[in-house]
């Protein structure tokens, strides 16, 4: 069976853009995240070997989610406009990689994942799912593993794999209640919020115990502390929002049979017409193409 990387590009670009500030080309056009994420996709390359390797891009608009909940994600300030120049070169960079691109009108990059990630582990293949976001821990499997991006605060920790254990380890439950957990806690990035007060390790313990968000609510009068009893009856709604909200949405097929092709001279002339020299050289060399500089 072959080894599978999914990018959550909408993840990996913003790492890419705020881990490389100012730089430009000569005519001042943005390059930082340009710069970024070559070489993102490269060194994932190297040190991966996948056999096959996709990208997930999330909507133009709002989603599906943001119907469901007005303030979905209304607590993130607007994509600066230098990294909203370059997403269109960051696609084109992708494809000429021989990477394809995968977008819905509707649906996330994290929903696509999870759809695209099904399928290739109901298949036997191995999969690596490449991305920060908690939500896709929901997905981890014996065929499906979280590769973590290095965090932007302790870069030194550099990438880091999430299988099974390490999930049980770092939340105290297994993959399948990650869905319950973010739902209790909330998820600050998405602007979901949890029940005040209530933190990773309470949660856990409440999972351990009942098992399921749907257990907890049953079983609301007996919590400990006790003064979460209240308030969590109280929340019933809000909490079952909050499941669906970070639910990931399976309806949407991934096309999987079209293998993405490389196109140096392109993507050469890409990074040239950037001002990426030594990225182009790298390139040249890396897929040994004959072109003077």
């Amino acid at each position: 069976m072959a080894k599978w990387l999914l990018l959550d590009g909408s993840n990996l670009m913003f790492r890419a853009f705020y881990a490389i500030p100012d730089l430009t080309r000569s005519d001042g056009f943005p390059t930082n995240a340009l710069h970024g994420w070559v070489r993102t996709l490269w060194k994932l390359e190297d040190a991966e070997q996948p056999d096959h390797m996709l990208v997930f891009f999330d909507p133009k608009g709002p989603g599906k989610r943001a119907s469901l909940f007005p303030d979905y994600k209304a607590n993130r300030s607007e994509t600066p406009e230098e990294l909203l120049e370059q997403i269109p070169w960051i696609k084109l960079i992708t494809e000429a990689c021989g990477i394809p691109l995968k977008e819905s009108d509707s649906l996330e990059a994290d929903d696509l994942i999870a759809s695209a990630a099904r399928d290739l582990a109901n298949e036997g293949h191995d999969v690596r799912i490449v991305s920060a976001d908690k939500d896709l821990g929901q997905l981890i499997s014996p065929q499906v593993k979280q590769l973590l991006p290095p965090p932007t605060a302790n870069p030194r920790l550099g990438w880091r794999l999430l299988d099974e254990a390490g999930v049980r380890g770092k939340y105290g439950i297994e993959p399948g209640k990650i869905r319950d957990y973010l739902a209790l806690i909330g998820d600050s990035s998405d602007n979901i919020p949890g029940i005040h007060g209530v933190g990773p390790k309470t949660a856990s313990r409440w999972l351990q115990e009942w098992e399921s968000l749907e257990g907890i609510i049953e079983h609301a009068h007996e919590l400990k502390p006790s003064r979460f009893q209240s308030l969590v009856a109280e929340s019933v709604e809000m909490l079952r929002l909050n499941y669906e909200l970070v639910g990931l949405d399976c309806s949407e097929s991934v096309d999987l049979s079209t293998p993405g092709e490389a196109k140096p001279e392109a993507l050469i002339k890409i990074l040239e017409s950037m001002e990426m020299r030594t990225a182009a050289r790298d390139a040249t060399e890396r897929y040994r193409v004959g072109y003077l500089f």
